[in-house]
């Protein structure tokens, strides 16, 4: 059995217990969360929320990209979130590679010119995290005042830990 017959095989499962479907659009706890799409990483388990209380804004970083904010713009301004959390991850990808490193890649292997993506690679765990809170912060196109937080997830323990 293939990978996505078996995904499918588990959704009739999860549809057949589930019962969530009066939940409202705008997450309970007015929170969303911005992190990296590493399988590794479970976000709503590990910061113990349920179905409905937070958005999950997921790309490769966690980064506080445009497509980012176009997510948070929306979570905020149309269904009542106030605070963000950034949430960043040791033994990320995203360290491991530079732009240029990148563009060569696809140049060599595509033959594609990707000179012009900026795939927001980081050498630095932590100040990606602040960078991204700043980021955020800094939007025009965001509110003044909002919540932001920055964490770093161990993929070795589960737990978080504040940036600042």
């Amino acid at each position: 059995m293939g990978v996505i017959q078996r995904f499918i095989e588990r959704n009739k499962a999860f549809a057949a217990k589930f019962r969530h479907g009066d939940k409202a659009m705008p997450p309970a706890q007015h929170l969303a969360v911005l992190t990296c799409m590493d399988a590794r990483i479970h976000p709503e388990a590990a910061l113990g929320l349920d179905i409905g209380d937070a958005h999950m804004i997921r790309n490769a970083g966690g980064r506080a990209s445009d497509d980012a904010i176009r997510s948070l713009v929306i979570s905020t301004t149309l269904l009542g979130t106030q605070e963000f959390a950034v949430i960043h991850h040791t033994d990320c990808g995203m360290l491991t590679f530079t732009n240029d490193d990148l563009h060569k890649k696809l140049a060599d292997e595509r033959g594609v010119d990707a000179s012009a993506v900026d795939f927001l690679p980081f050498p630095d765990l932590e100040q990606s995290v602040r960078d991204d809170v700043a980021t955020i912060e800094s939007s025009p196109l965001l509110p003044d005042g909002i919540d932001v937080t920055g964490w770093v997830y161990d993929v070795k323990t589960g737990k978080i830990s504040p940036v600042t």
